[in-house]
């Protein structure tokens, strides 16, 4: 794969039935990186070698595998805490053996990181629930510890301080973040500039999104996704804390923006952005 820079400027996208044609669409935006996601209803037979030959072929490097689950929806906290990630009981067996073929697909690419939202982990320890998603997260991580990589888990659902205490009691020393500022703010969990000073040494792996907080007279809505640079994160700040706490990956734009045309304008406005913040614009 290509040797990457410092803070090099990637993307957060979807694997499509074309990974030749996937792959053209996002070096569009002038990135040469970013985070493979597999929709969970994207078949995986086959699929190894198809992005194997696809990445060779158009020279782009993923630093990480995003696992999403069928059947997920976040329409508001409570429909998350009930159809996102690893803690619904109702579909953990499967979404677990889902994240294991992910990562099995993933280490035939050469990807050292697999990402997942794992849902809505209790705040306490003696939760009734808390000992059966602490397991299924050392399950995942010996699985992707055979296959040589990381097991990271992305931010928003809960406080730092929770899901710094989360990993240390799962107690994998390949269990990882994959950091997302804008989900601190969306979720109402925190800071995301504070957030990053307490969980800094174990993050491997960024998303680059914005977002403004929840209404404060909705307790159960979630805050609104804004293009990179137009929401509260503050980008510049953002990235300046990443590097004080020494982050040297790449720095992966998130735009969930259904609207593919005003997403694609939106993603080179944030591509420009960080080219600014970063010294290469």
């Amino acid at each position: 794969m290509l040797g990457l820079e410092d803070l090099e400027i990637g993307l957060m996208f979807w694997a499509g039935p074309d990974p030749r044609q996937t792959l053209r669409s996002v070096k569009e935006f002038g990135v040469r990186a970013g985070q493979l996601g597999f929709p969970g209803d994207l078949p995986l037979n086959g699929a190894a070698e198809q992005w194997d030959q696809a990445l060779t072929a158009e020279k782009f490097t993923p630093v990480t595998a995003v696992c999403s689950y069928v059947g997920e929806d976040y329409a508001d906290i409570r429909t998350v805490q009930r159809t996102v990630g690893l803690v619904p009981r109702n579909t953990r067996a499967e979404r677990i053996e889902r994240t294991k073929a992910v990562s099995d697909t993933a280490r035939k690419l050469a990807i050292d990181s697999v990402a997942c939202h794992i849902g809505f982990v209790p705040e306490e320890p003696d939760d009734p629930e808390y000992p059966g998603i602490r397991d299924v997260a050392r399950e995942i991580c010996d699985h992707c510890g055979e296959n040589g990589q990381f097991f990271t888990l992305e931010t928003g659902q809960e406080p730092a301080k929770v899901l710094l205490r989360f990993m240390e009691d799962v107690n994998r020393p390949n269990l990882r973040i994959n950091f997302d500022p804008a989900n601190m703010i969306l979720y109402g969990t925190g800071d995301p500039i504070e957030a990053l000073e307490v969980l800094g040494t174990k993050v491997i792996s960024v998303h680059c999104k914005d977002g403004d907080w929840p209404p404060v007279d909705k307790p159960q809505a979630l805050g609104i996704e804004r293009p990179l640079g137009e929401g509260s994160v503050d980008i510049p700040r953002f990235v300046a804390k990443l590097k004080e706490v020494g982050y040297r990956g790449v720095l992966s734009i998130e735009r969930e923006e259904p609207d593919l045309v005003k997403r694609a304008a939106d993603v080179r406005k944030a591509v420009a952005l960080l080219r600014r913040v970063t010294g290469r614009g």
